[in-house]
C-alpha cells in the first residue's frame, strides 16, 4: 500500500469513528432528562461532526474524491455504542454514561493508532489536537459517570 493511500485510510477510519461517536452522542442526548447533560451530548456530537468533515477534506486533498462519509456498521466502536440504546431506552444516567465512556475507550484507542502512522505535519497537526480534544471528552465523560454513581 503506498504511503498516500495508508494515510487515507488512517483517515477514513477516524472519520468512521467519529461518525459513530456523533450518532452515539446523538442517541445518547436522546436518552436524559437533565438538560445539560443533554447539552453536554448534543455538543460533542457536535464536535465529532465537525472533526469528521475536516478529516474528510483532507483525504478529498489528498486526491480521494470519496472520502468516508458513514458510521461502522461492524466496528468495535459500533459495538461499544449499541449498548447506549438500550441504557436510553431505560433512562439511566449511570449506564448511559457508562457506555458513552465506552464509546469514547475506543475513540482514543483509534486516535492513539492514528498519531503512530507516519501523517505529514499538517495532517499530523489536526490529528493531534483532535485526539487531545477527544481525551478530554472521554475524561469529561469519565468524571460524570463517576458523579451519577454516587446519586
Amino acid at each position: 500500500m503506498s504511503q498516500k493511500s495508508e494515510i487515507i485510510s488512517t483517515l477514513n477510519n477516524l472519520i468512521e469513528t467519529l461518525k459513530d461517536g456523533q450518532e452515539g452522542f446523538k442517541q445518547s442526548a436522546s436518552g436524559v432528562d437533565d438538560p445539560q447533560l443533554k447539552s453536554t451530548f448534543d455538543m460533542l456530537s457536535l464536535q465529532r461532526s465537525k472533526f469528521a468533515g475536516e478529516l474528510q477534506s483532507e483525504v478529498v486533498n489528498l486526491g480521494e474524491p470519496d472520502p468516508e462519509d458513514s458510521s461502522s456498521v461492524t466496528g468495535s466502536m459500533h459495538r461499544a455504542w449499541i449498548n447506549v440504546k438500550s441504557a436510553v431506552t431505560n433512562r439511566d444516567r449511570h449506564a448511559i454514561l457508562a457506555e458513552a465512556e465506552r464509546g469514547e475507550d475506543v475513540a482514543v484507542k483509534a486516535y492513539k493508532d492514528a498519531m503512530e502512522k507516519d501523517l505529514p505535519a499538517p495532517i499530523n497537526d489536526i490529528v493531534t489536537r483532535q485526539a487531545a480534544e477527544v481525551k478530554s471528552a472521554h475524561d469529561k465523560i469519565r468524571s460524570l459517570r463517576d458523579a451519577a454513581a454516587q446519586t
